[in-house]
């Protein structure tokens, strides 16, 4: 594949070498922790200024690098972590088929990806994806098309990044005018959605005091309206940061000093308030979507050692929360009097009952669908009664699952896809199909335009899942 790069304003390689000292002395180079100059910056004031200088870092440091792809003509929009919804469900229009043959949906394009969980988001024909380039030590912002893998433009900064598990394990939010990416040590940017052109960042190790957490970042920005909300921890549980210009709108209190989780936070209404409900590392808070007030907090639902899966609000006021490490699951219910708010618990269940360790359940038709700490494939009310589970012969580690159409779609760690009926009440698998043969295939799906992306440790794959006819009545495959 050829590519055609696009001229930076540094014509000189002393200019460049001076450009990569700034972004190795600001961007948190590994090797920058030691010494008098590393001590110098790791203790400059990172108010105002500060924070300007480290974005003008990134952009100066950064490479965009225009390629041959080109966005496919198809509708549909999975534009963020867990799609348009944030609840885990496409919206997909054509019909998608209830069963494969032998040879399984069409693949349309493969990728190689580096090392990760990194999910894709999907908007107007195009892919979009943090990577990271081990070679190059830089995280990389890709755009691909949608019809057939191939790069449309690349945005790539350089941060040292040692393998723990992988890099990349996020998933970017996109408008039609703006994409926002976390990288894996807590760098925000925020390029046009079209072109890749920088627009801003913000390094939230270094303006908020952020601890990056074990295995690196998880959290998911979330694009609200017109602003990006991001749970840095340390001196701000939550921030709200202008979409258009990277301006801090507002930033909560933090009076526990938790610090940042790999979950991501999840928008509820409750009594004509909008909020954000975000676990922390000491707790779970609900922060207020107008001026990052601190609603409620509560300390009894938190995990010692990571939390991964995120908030499900369930309607209601309840929120349910679960995870691994022996963690099991819990359901909150938040109440609301006189413009105050509450958290309390309503019911717990033992992590041999029903428990998440990685994954963000799905609430479909008043039921929870999760894999449980077992590996199988399990529904459960809202009650916290399990009506059915997968069995112990069909288990499916710690992998992915998504739904559309009453159709779930379950992945095992070794990137076997499983199509199952949802609506069923009781398991009922229709399909199945070994899309990889690799391993640690738990990066989080995206369905759009009758398209399922998936991916394993180091590949990343785009099928056709939409029924044989509607493939007819579009022109087949493409």
């Amino acid at each position: 594949m050829q590519f055609t790069r696009i001229a930076k304003a540094l014509p000189a390689s002393l200019a460049a070498l001076g450009a990569a000292l700034i972004a190795f002395l600001l961007l948190g180079g590994e090797g920058a922790r030691a010494g008098s100059l590393a001590k110098r910056v790791a203790g400059t004031d990172m108010a105002g200024k500060t924070r300007e200088q480290v974005a003008v870092a990134i952009e100066k440091a950064s490479t965009l690098t225009v390629c041959d792809g080109v966005p496919a003509a198809v509708e549909g929009a999975w534009p963020c972590f867990r799609g348009a919804k944030l609840d885990g469900i496409g919206t997909e229009r054509a019909p998608l088929a209830r069963e494969w043959g032998p040879e399984g949906p069409p693949v349309l394009w493969t990728i190689d990806v580096g090392e990760g969980y990194a999910g894709a988001a999907v908007l107007n024909g195009r892919v979009y994806l943090i990577d990271y380039d081990r070679e190059a030590q830089a995280d990389v912002v890709r755009c691909l098309s949608l019809a057939d893998g191939r790069d449309i433009w690349r945005f790539s900064y350089p941060v040292p990044v040692k393998r723990n598990h992988g890099m990349s394990r996020t998933v970017p939010a996109v408008t039609p005018a703006y994409v926002v990416t976390l990288g894996p040590k807590c760098h925000v940017v925020c390029l046009n959605a079209e072109t890749g052109a920088f627009v801003w960042a913000i390094d939230l190790v270094r303006a908020w005091k952020a601890k990056v957490p074990q295995w690196y970042a998880g959290q998911c920005p979330l694009i609200d309206r017109d602003r990006v909300i991001l749970a840095p921890g340390g001196d701000a549980l939550l921030i709200a940061v202008e979409l258009a210009t990277g301006k801090v709108l507002w930033q909560s209190p933090n009076p526990g000093r938790w610090q940042m989780t790999h979950a991501t936070p999840m928008p509820m209404e409750l009594r004509g308030t909008r909020m954000y409900v975000y676990p922390g590392s000491g707790g779970v808070a609900g922060i207020a979507a107008e001026d990052g007030a601190l609603l409620w907090q509560t300390d009894a639902w938190k995990i010692s050692i990571a939390t991964v899966p995120s908030p499900v609000i369930a309607g209601g006021g309840r929120v349910f929360l679960t995870g691994g490490y022996n963690a099991g699951a819990m359901m909150l219910k938040i109440d609301a009097q006189d413009g105050a708010f509450a958290a309390r618990t309503l019911y717990t269940l033992d992590p041999k009952v029903f428990a998440s360790i990685q994954q963000t359940p799905i609430l479909y038709q008043e039921r929870l669908f999760a894999v449980k700490y077992d590996g199988q494939l399990a529904c459960a009310d809202l009650d916290g009664r399990v009506l059915w589970t997968s069995g112990s012969g069909n288990t499916f580690g710690l992998g992915p699952y998504a739904l559309a159409q009453g159709l779930l779609y379950v992945v095992n760690d070794k990137g076997r896809l499983t199509l199952v009926d949802a609506g069923a009440g009781e398991y009922r698998r229709l399909a199945e199909f070994e899309v990889l043969q690799g391993h640690d295939a738990w990066g989080p799906l995206a369905i759009a335009g009758g398209r399922l992306i998936m991916r394993d440790f180091t590949r990343m794959v785009c099928l056709d899942i939409r029924d044989r006819a509607a493939r007819a009545a579009q022109g087949g495959v493409q």
